[in-house]
């Protein structure tokens, strides 16, 4: 059965890409974003069972669609239409809060002194070990329908608050429930490396990891159980040191997985270029990335997820953006959603790697979309507008797109619909 939807009246679609099957966007091109624009007519866009199959003008696509049903007509008269937003870069699911632990951060206290304390992510590791499958769930599909309906339409998911292997397991599992529950993109990453348990020292655990809890994935995967893309580590000091992660990641590439981890955060470890060396498809953070690091990736096209909300919140120094774009690094985005940066929204991401990483409104942009696609390894169907692509899709109600990230905080005004495969998944009531 053939499904059609026309989209009809838009100001603007802003495309990304200029069709010319670009998989991500690096340096000049970042900024020169295609938008296809009119003051005197409409704009329209076609979808047939799931993927975009023509953009053009009201007149355009009237004629050239003349006589063919159409299922759903979508008036966007005075909106603007952009791709759904990817978000590179989350952890989705735990349980209870650390609302505790914002106050100390208030206070000057560090990440790393919260963590020796007993808190961050250990603290909610045991909230998360002592939560039900059901209530974990239920919190976990609530936090995706809320970046849904801020207009992300495919979401990296991480595990990482279990640590041991049974944990572990249990997140993951729950995270492949939760696809049957929400029309949102999941992408799901294996982060059995976040911290180190207390019962083991961070060599044993790299044992662990590497001797067993990835063959038992492996297995999992294997027998379909599980559809999980990534692997990724804590690389870090007091953490996962250079050489264990490297051994975590290799371990998870040899199953299948694509090296996708937290580097140079809080210290330079070296992390770009063990990860550009062996070949990671994306390394996050980066605050304390090297020149050495900064080329190593730019050579080897690894994307840099930048994740401003989770430096603004610590009052760490913010990643060298303008000085990786300029060199030719791929820049993706995330919000980091977790229990330390409590945030959801791509939208309110996007206006801070502007303001607080001198990123363009287009730069910014493009990193929430193509290369954030990209940096999940799926931009062939995801991250643009064009011609034989996912119709996944946001409009907005403003004079142009720049006002999603210029309206700070203000998405849910400005969110009209979101469209998932065609279909609409949200639509703004009152």
């Amino acid at each position: 059965m053939t499904l059609r939807t026309l989209i009809y009246g838009a100001r603007q679609i802003v495309t990304v890409t200029h069709n010319n099957g670009e998989k991500m966007l690096c340096g000049k091109d970042m900024h020169n974003i295609g938008i296809i624009k009119s003051d005197t007519v409409g704009l329209s866009l076609m979808i047939e069972n799931e993927n975009i199959i023509a953009i053009g003008t009201d007149d355009d696509i009237a004629r050239t669609f003349e006589g063919i049903e159409v299922d759903e007509k979508i008036d966007a008269s005075g909106c603007c239409i952009l791709p759904g937003f990817v978000d590179a870069h989350t952890h989705p699911i735990w349980a209870g809060d650390r609302v505790h632990e914002y106050a100390k951060k208030l206070a000057g206290a560090t990440y790393m002194e919260i963590m020796r304390e007993g808190g961050g992510i250990g603290f909610t590791v045991e909230q998360t070990r002592l939560a039900t499958d059901k209530d974990l769930l239920v919190s976990l599909v609530a936090r995706l329908k809320r970046m849904l309906c801020a207009g992300t339409t495919y979401v990296e998911c991480k595990t990482g608050y279990g640590l041991e292997w049974p944990d572990e397991l249990r997140l993951l599992k729950l995270l492949e429930q939760a696809r049957s529950h929400i029309p949102i993109g999941i992408s799901i990453t294996y982060c059995g490396a976040h911290a180190v348990p207390k019962n083991k020292t961070a060599e044993e655990m790299t044992d662990d990891i590497v001797n067993n809890q990835i063959k038992a994935l492996k297995k999992l995967i294997d027998n379909k159980e599980l559809n999980v893309s990534d692997i990724d580590v804590f690389c870090e000091k007091g953490v996962y040191d250079t050489e264990q992660s490297r051994r975590i990641l290799l371990a998870g590439k040899q199953i299948g997985l694509e090296a996708n981890f937290h580097g140079d955060e809080l210290n330079y470890t070296g992390s770009a270029e063990m990860g550009a060396e062996i070949g990671a498809r994306a390394i996050s953070h980066l605050e304390c990335i090297s020149d050495e690091g900064i080329h190593a990736m730019a050579k080897a096209k690894t994307i840099g997820v930048i994740l401003p909300h989770t430096g603004y919140l610590l009052r760490i120094e913010l990643p060298p953006v303008r000085k990786m774009i300029d060199a030719g690094v791929p820049i993706a985005l995330g919000t980091d959603a977790n229990p330390n940066a409590f945030s959801s929204a791509m939208s309110i991401s996007m206006n801070l790697a502007c303001v607080l990483c001198h990123m363009t409104l287009e730069e910014a942009l493009a990193a929430a979309t193509i290369n954030s696609a990209a940096a999940l390894g799926i931009s062939d169907k995801y991250g643009s507008i064009e011609v034989g692509k996912k119709a996944d899709l946001i409009i907005c109600r403003c004079p142009s797109w720049e006002h999603i990230i210029y309206q700070f905080g203000d998405h849910t005004h400005l969110i009209r619909h979101v469209i998932k495969h065609g279909t609409i998944v949200y639509t703004k009531t009152g």
